[in-house]
């Protein structure tokens, strides 16, 4: 991801500062994913098919559904 990046905060984010998550930012084919404590730090890049499995995957094991 080369192009400039809109981050967003999860919206899971809770309590203090809202300090304590990652954010992510999206292309067409790839999310990038960082420490919203550390956003200067390295990012993690996965293709958009990649994340959202995991995505459904943490739903699944969590009892947590969203439409």
């Amino acid at each position: 991801m080369t192009e400039s990046k809109h981050w967003r905060k999860s919206t899971y984010s809770g309590g203090g500062d809202g300090d304590t998550c990652v954010e992510i930012a999206e292309s067409v084919t790839h999310i990038a994913i960082r420490d919203s404590k550390a956003p200067a730090r390295a990012t993690l890049s996965v293709p958009v098919t990649s994340f959202a499995a995991f995505v459904e995957g943490i739903k699944r094991h969590s009892g947590v559904v969203r439409p």
